[in-house]
């Protein structure tokens, strides 16, 4: 977004995560308030929102699979270029699916803690060297699409901050052995804690791209512009900062791989339980679906790392995801004003203006790209 189009879809980082806040806080409380997951949440509302899931999350995990893979190895290849993007793909996806098999939940979390920390430093300290114009950074909170691709508009406000992945949260919660009403505060503060930090992270990524390569005519379509950027970086800043940039974005692509493969494969192991009426079951790492879906989420998406568009399955991973935000909004906001919580816990005006917000500008968007598909 950076390199093609400067700072102006800052704007689309932002409201990504604010939207993405909302969600996640609004998951956490229907789950600390009722004592249920949000699938069982979305059930509540007819089998057609199960139905609906169940389909969505099949077709996603295969454009998520290749994407996260493909991400990782984009950064890897350009540090060690001793094998094609597809082998070190591959070999990331089942790094991630065997540290997920080990089934030890406190050491995934020491690893995601680690590879957070790491990226966050590395990378908001290398857009700040940049001395980047803060006249561009603060025009680029004016929203605007400019000569810009909606498609990648949607890309960024369904990705920035996760998509499906938000629905795991309820199952990080029960994790850390969060459970009832006076968890909620804590849940609060990690949620805005978490969505403010990937907010500095993805604009900082974001202002790197613009500063180094907006107007060159070049763009990241794979490790070759990532191989020029990070040179580019060497050139001016000395070769320790190239490395600090590529650690810190491997670091942000591997653990959103990892925050996948260890948190969808619950919400499948879950849908599992729900249609098979199993109620006083609550679902593990061993279950037998969470370990199919993990699979699904390793395996079949390998094919489509040898497309050669390793952005592109990263935009389009975006974009579908961003077809699940409305979905999303509509449930929380049928759910959390209902009398399924109690009143103290039901939306207040803010939250339902949000959630409103998000149904219109998903569903503005998605029209307008289809219109244009079709022309």
């Amino acid at each position: 977004a950076g390199v093609s189009y400067g700072t102006t879809l800052i704007w689309a980082i932002v409201v990504g995560a604010i939207f993405k806040f909302f969600f996640t806080e609004g998951m956490g409380r229907w789950q600390l308030a009722t004592g249920r997951t949000i699938l069982e949440g979305f059930h509540s509302l007819g089998k057609w929102a199960t139905g609906y899931f169940g389909v969505y999350s099949v077709l996603w995990g295969l454009s998520y699979g290749a994407a996260a893979m493909s991400t990782s190895a984009i950064m890897m290849v350009t540090m060690f270029p001793v094998m094609p993007l597809w082998a070190w793909a591959i070999i990331h996806g089942l790094a991630g699916m065997l540290l997920v098999l080990t089934g030890r939940y406190k050491l995934f979390e020491r690893v995601m803690t680690v590879m957070i920390g790491i990226m966050f430093i590395t990378v908001v300290g290398s857009a700040v060297i940049l001395l980047p114009n803060i006249g561009n950074i603060l025009s680029g909170f004016v929203p605007r699409t400019g000569d810009g691709s909606l498609l990648l508009v949607l890309g960024l406000l369904g990705g920035v901050g996760g998509t499906i992945t938000m629905a795991s949260y309820g199952y990080w919660i029960r994790e850390n052995q969060w459970e009832g009403r006076k968890w909620l505060p804590m849940m609060k503060l990690d949620s805005a804690v978490g969505y403010i930090i990937t907010g500095i992270f993805t604009v900082s990524l974001l202002v790197i791209g613009a500063e180094f390569l907006y107007g060159t005519g070049m763009e990241i379509n794979g490790e070759e512009g990532l191989v020029t950027l990070s040179n580019m970086f060497s050139d001016q800043f000395g070769e320790v900062a190239r490395w600090m940039f590529l650690i810190g974005a491997w670091c942000a692509a591997f653990s959103s791989l990892l925050g996948v493969w260890n948190g969808v494969p619950y919400l499948f192991a879950d849908f599992i339980r729900i249609v098979r009426g199993r109620k006083d079951h609550k679902v593990t790492e061993k279950d037998p679906a969470y370990r199919a879906y993990l699979l699904w989420l390793t395996f079949p998406p390998m094919l489509l790392l040898f497309t050669g568009k390793p952005v592109f399955l990263v935009i389009l991973y975006g974009a579908l995801g961003a077809l699940f935000m409305p979905f999303l909004a509509i449930s929380l906001m049928w759910l959390l004003n209902s009398n399924r919580v109690d009143k103290q816990l039901k939306n207040g005006w803010i939250a339902n203006a949000v959630l409103t917000g998000c149904v219109l500008v998903f569903g503005y968007l998605s029209i307008i790209e289809l219109i244009n598909m079709f022309k």
